[in-house]
């Protein structure tokens, strides 16, 4: 019994050290981008293509609803404790660890943009594919947009509905 509490609080550690290098990660970004990118024209690294631009969104990932900040707490909020619950929830078996990487990553970018929103009122986005006109993003929309992909794609093709089951289902 006591190596399973070893199992879980490692993976517990593991999730907060990850959590915390994502918001690191997220935050120096954006740090970057103000020092290096506000005020001017931006950067292109690919010439119409890929370029770095300074952006202060007042809305959601991409740009989606501006101006809804008490919205936006209250989604980030919700999300956060779904998804610590389910984390909680969640088995320490091998079979999961990409369900708790998800997890994890959905956390980071929550968090990291939740800390613009609290601070600045906006979120600084600077990541602009010039291409296709793509809206401006930032690192922790990356996070949270790849682990929803990827949990899409784990959810229909590799989890079958038992080994769901015991996440999902309330206890009896």
């Amino acid at each position: 019994m006591a190596s399973v509490h070893k199992k879980t609080a490692k993976h517990y550690l593991t999730a907060f050290i990850v959590i915390a290098a994502g918001v690191i990660l997220d935050q120096w970004s954006k740090y970057m981008a103000v020092l290096h990118l506000q005020g001017t024209d931006g950067v292109d690294l690919i010439p119409g293509v890929f370029r770095l631009t300074y952006l202060e969104n007042r809305g959601a990932a991409f740009g989606v609803l501006q101006g809804q900040q008490w919205f936006f707490y209250i989604i980030t909020a919700v999300i956060l404790v779904a998804v610590l619950l389910v984390y909680r929830r969640m088995p320490a078996g091998r079979k999961f660890l990409p369900l708790r990487v998800c997890a994890v990553l959905i956390v980071s970018g929550a968090l990291g943009n939740l800390i613009d929103r609290v601070g600045q009122g906006y979120v600084v986005d600077f990541f602009y594919f010039e291409l296709i006109d793509f809206p401006v993003f930032n690192v922790a929309d990356i996070f949270v947009t790849v682990s929803a992909v990827l949990l899409a794609v784990l959810l229909l093709l590799y989890y079958k509905e038992e080994d769901l089951e015991y996440i999902f289902h309330s206890r009896k």
